[in-house]
């Protein structure tokens, strides 16, 4: 399901309002270095595309930014933040670095694996919810915390974690 404002002409044509959001991020660097922007590329074509990337995309924002087809590749693999499959609606992104894990966050994802069915890495059935475990979202004070959409969900606890399921849509 792509989001609004943000359509793509086909797999492999970028938009134009997805190629405007793209040129914004390569303004930042000095003109021969705009492969600087290829994780705001893949980020917003990610976006564009229900959250999710195909090879096909990813050889888009390549052919854009001009370089290697496998340089973009390495990046959408590399980071965590990036999937490379379809997700749910909704991404539940777990902290388990040394922070979250030291205040519990085994119990976090324990309870989430419980209650959704599923396992880190997979997809509710009904692609509500898809589960990642992710190394450090840079808010350890919160510990333990995860991240859905845009939002930091600190200070877990099942309690929590239930309360904040029930008031997703």
């Amino acid at each position: 399901m792509a989001q609004p404002g943000l359509q793509f002409e086909s797999e492999t044509r970028l938009s134009d309002e997805v190629r405007a959001e793209i040129d914004r991020w390569i303004a930042k660097y000095p003109p021969e270095h705009k492969q600087s922007a290829v994780m705001a590329a893949l980020s917003i074509v990610q976006k564009a595309n229900g959250g999710w990337l195909t090879t096909e995309l990813m050889d888009a924002v390549a052919a854009y930014l001009e370089m290697p087809p496998i340089a973009v590749y390495e990046v959408a693999t590399f980071y965590s933040m990036y999937d490379l499959k379809p997700v749910g609606r909704h991404k539940l992104w777990v902290c388990t670095n040394i922070s979250c894990m030291l205040c519990g966050s085994e119990h976090i994802v324990a309870h989430l694996r419980k209650k959704l069915g599923i396992k880190p890495g997979e997809t509710t059935k009904d692609g509500k919810y898809t589960l990642k475990e992710v190394e450090c979202l840079g808010a350890c004070s919160g510990a333990p915390m995860m991240m859905i959409g845009d939002t930091y969900y600190e200070h877990l606890t099942p309690e929590k974690l239930d309360e904040i399921l029930e008031g997703l849509e």
